[in-house]
């Protein structure tokens, strides 16, 4: 788990060291808030458009390793972009960066359900989750620090090494049986390892052969993960929710140097600080109470993360009205510890209801939706909005489709419960299979060797 959280750390370290830079790629490379919002949206549009078939692969192949060669790979690169001499080499970089949490998150979620049984399974979210935090609050303020102070260029340079050491720590992890979670919270015993999974080559039958295989399996995967009426319902509320989170993470910082009277410093340190004293808590909070709740209220993974949102969000809509800063920072406090507070819920939520086999692609199906209908346009749309009005308006203009979000998640109550149970009865079926014909062999092997026996001895009797 705490691996885990810190490859999601460096990647959004990463990811957010950006934000923390505005000011000088503007004035460096004479660009608007307009592809500032391109930047930041070709970042979390190829993450989108990667994280399915990334999903297929953790379903097939061996995720730890997975996990370590993308953050190797991706921490080169975020030295790499440190170079870009002009706006189209950075934007190229930072679609390629797009590549590294699009692969590993589907692979670290399956990752985190088989290893914690679903009692667990959200404290286990919400302490990995938070380490995204302190990676977002690490990017944002060692960006503006580093960038105010020595360029933006050292920024991107100082940020990589870390990520070398942490891929090798995610290269020891073990690779546990898929389902394993599921069979220890029904009390059922076995070996953790899946050795087959070490034999795996992921090119065995040629390229060609391959992207073949995995065309006709994504196809056949969206189908079944479609079909789940829990997942369908989660799309929808969380593309909603990050259509307005990630408008938020990716201009608040600039709204507070604008509207607040803040400078850079003092702006990227204020969310890094949100971020912290607001997020860290809700993640905590919100994997107990999803944890404690899951069996007291019909559907509480999906319904608490509904009010949690839309509470959260309110907050955060009256923050963005002329008022003073600490009143502003305040609410917006109070709407980031809520907002949170959905996290770990969430993430247990289509843990619980995507069959093991499938988590990667379950979990590549809820990546891209946030991404491509909410994570990926929103600092798009914000930037042309600001450009158009300001961005105070902006952010105000974008802040309504969350309830619509909260409300699709409502109505994932209603099937939850039931599409987990199912996943259950699944599980005990291929259990009593497998006992089944286990019994069967050792009763084979029983009369084979019982035949064996007397055979033998007719044939060695000295009266013969």
């Amino acid at each position: 788990m705490w691996v885990l959280g810190l490859v999601i750390l460096i990647d959004q370290a990463d990811q957010n060291i950006l934000r923390g830079v505005i000011p000088q790629l503007k004035h460096d490379f004479g660009i608007g808030d307009g592809e500032i919002g391109l930047l930041l949206s070709i970042f979390v549009l190829v993450n989108g458009l990667v994280t399915v078939p990334a999903g297929y692969l953790a379903d097939r192949w061996h995720r730890t390793r997975t996990i370590g060669h993308t953050v190797v790979a991706w921490s080169a690169l975020t030295m790499i972009i440190a170079a870009s001499q002009n706006f189209a080499q950075l934007l190229v970089g930072r679609a390629l960066l797009g590549f590294g949490q699009g692969i590993t998150e589907p692979s670290a979620n399956a990752l985190i359900s088989d290893y914690y049984p679903t009692n667990t399974r959200a404290r286990a979210f919400s302490l990995q989750q938070i380490m995204g935090i302190v990676g977002a609050a690490i990017g944002i303020g060692l960006g503006g620090a580093i960038g105010s102070a020595f360029g933006w260029q050292w920024a991107f340079i100082v940020i990589g090494p870390p990520g070398f050491v942490i891929a090798a720590l995610a290269y020891r992890l073990r690779e546990p049986r898929r389902g394993y979670a599921d069979r220890l919270h029904l009390g059922v015993a076995e070996a953790e390892t899946d050795v087959a999974d070490d034999h795996v080559e992921l090119f065995e039958h040629g390229v060609r052969r391959f992207f073949a295989d995995m065309w006709r399996g994504l196809r056949q995967d969206m189908r079944v993960i479609l079909a789940i009426p829990t997942l369908r319902y989660a799309l929808a509320g969380v593309g909603a929710l990050l259509f307005t989170a990630q408008a938020v993470g990716a201009w608040l910082a600039v709204f507070h140097e604008r509207f607040s009277g803040l400078t850079q410093d003092q702006a990227t340190t204020a969310v890094a600080a949100l971020l912290i004293l607001g997020g860290v808590p809700g993640l905590l909070l919100g994997g107990r109470v999803a944890d404690r709740y899951a069996t007291r209220i019909r559907g509480a993974r999906v319904v608490i993360p509904a009010y949690c949102i839309a509470i959260g969000v309110t907050f955060f809509g009256i923050s963005y009205l002329p008022m003073p800063f600490p009143v502003s920072f305040a609410l917006e406090l109070v709407g980031m510890f809520t907002i949170w507070l959905a996290i770990p819920g969430l993430r247990a939520g289509v843990a619980d209801a995507v069959p093991a086999h499938l988590r990667g692609a379950g979990f590549g199906a809820f990546n891209i939706v946030s991404v491509i209908f909410g994570a990926a346009a929103a600092p798009f749309v914000v930037g042309q909005l600001s450009q158009l009005t300001n961005l105070r308006a902006a952010l105000l203009i974008v802040t309504p489709p969350v309830y619509l979000g909260a409300y699709a998640l409502f109505k994932a109550r209603d099937h939850l419960d039931a599409d987990a149970a199912k996943i259950f009865e699944a599980v005990m079926v291929a259990i009593q299979a497998e006992q089944a014909e286990a019994e069967a062999d050792a009763a084979a092997a029983a009369a084979a060797a019982d035949a064996e026996s007397a055979g033998g001895g007719d044939h060695g009797s000295p009266d013969d």
